[in-house]
């Protein structure tokens, strides 16, 4: 067989879009041996804290009844448990790229497959709720959302209770569909949750997905997407509230893998009590097939008490100038003064100034995330953990408007 010069341009192309790496997404295996036990000295892990990890990161043993998984499935929609081995895993190109995530990979006895029949409109969202049972056995879990081809819904994965967790979660959007995807994490104050999520976006459609940190003693959250056409859309938003002690971490790549695709990042959240820690990561690589993308990530924090800490990293490797735009934001900073003077001088006690501050910094994210199960339970968990240190919110002095 002759090969001709395009065929061997095309094998050429095909080699260096594979050899393409970030320094934020390192090359993955499915084998657990091909990943060393973290140290903490590793740019994925240096915000981590492992010793609090539970033994997921080393060789922690798995058991199955951490979770008690119960599904409300919407109208049309197909909620099944297959096994280990049956092909739909691994359907959205999920690859671990770290011990945890390929720990639990290997370890799951089975997986919830979620999927939308093709050209079916979806009307309310399908809910699987996850509810801790205890923190003496850590589990593994694996779920698949399957969007196919044309079809619209919502998928709600909800997650609460006491347990100690590693999972894997795949969500396929096939040409044409629109998703949303709610990733809640509502734990108790005793769980450790650490969740690889990773999205395929096929040609013209569109991801929303939407991750909701709350509770947990640690919370790790690491989402990834790619594009399998041109003119795939991702949006993704998130939303978390830390408390004294607790660390919640949340970690973005998008790989911009296709031209004319688009990606659009806002997270928000609000820090109080002492040592309470969040991270965010935000990553994207434009590769040189990606011309004609849009991207833009922004993450905001307000830190409300003395004594937290509010890490934020936005990212773009880019491969390629031939883009219609690209830029990040990051900001952590206090009240904003201004706001607080309004609100006071219309004779609104300082309390709920700072209340109603907090409530429009989320405001206009709990709207887009636009699914109406939703928006109530998180203004009013909102209002729940500001109640748990309205006291040191009030004493505070100092404040600043966050800054770009």
């Amino acid at each position: 067989m002759t090969v001709t010069e395009s065929t061997l341009d095309s094998i050429k192309d095909s080699l260096e879009l594979e050899k393409v790496e970030s320094h934020l997404h390192p090359e993955g295996s499915f084998l657990v041996e091909d990943h060393v036990v973290p140290t903490g000295r590793e740019e994925i892990w240096r915000f981590t804290p492992l010793g609090r990890l539970k033994g997921l990161h080393q060789d922690v043993a798995f058991a199955d009844g951490a979770c008690k998984v119960e599904v409300e499935a919407a109208d049309g929609v197909t909620v099944t448990t297959v096994a280990p081995d049956d092909a739909v895993r691994g359907s959205s190109g999920l690859v671990p790229t770290d011990r945890v995530s390929a720990r639990a990979w290997a370890s799951v006895s089975g997986a919830t497959v979620v999927r939308i029949p093709t050209d079916t409109v979806v009307e309310g969202a399908t809910i699987v709720r996850h509810h801790g049972t205890g923190t003496e056995t850590p589990g593994a879990g694996h779920a698949v959302i399957v969007a196919e081809k044309f079809s619209k819904s919502t998928v709600v994965l909800a997650f609460d209770g006491s347990a100690v967790v590693a999972d894997n979660i795949e969500i396929v959007v096939e040409d044409g569909a629109e998703l949303t995807v709610v990733s809640l994490q509502d734990w108790a104050d005793d769980a450790v949750h650490l969740s690889t999520q990773h999205a395929n976006v096929g040609r013209d459609a569109t991801l929303k997905h939407v991750s909701v940190s709350f509770g947990g003693d640690v919370v790790r959250h690491d989402l990834s997407a790619e594009y399998s056409g041109p003119g795939g859309s991702v949006e993704a938003l998130g939303l978390y509230f830390a408390d004294a002690g607790q660390h919640i971490e949340h970690r973005l790549f998008v790989d911009h893998t296709a031209p004319k695709t688009k990606s659009h990042v806002v997270y928000k959240g609000a820090l109080q009590g002492d040592g309470a820690h969040t991270v965010w990561i935000g990553n994207v690589l434009i590769r040189k097939v990606a011309e004609g993308i849009e991207t833009y990530e922004e993450n905001r924090n307000l830190v409300l008490t003395d004594g937290c800490q509010a890490d934020s990293v936005p990212n773009l490797e880019i491969e390629t100038g031939e883009i219609e735009g690209a830029g990040h934001a990051s900001a952590t900073g206090r009240f904003d003064d201004e706001q607080l003077f309004y609100l006071r001088s219309r004779g609104i006690p300082d309390a709920e100034a700072r209340r109603l501050v907090v409530h429009g910094f989320f405001y206009d994210l709990i709207r887009k995330i636009d699914v109406p199960e939703l928006e109530a339970k998180l203004t009013e968990t909102v209002e729940v953990e500001l109640s748990k240190n309205i006291s040191a919110l009030t004493g505070n002095t100092q404040n600043g408007a966050p800054t770009a």
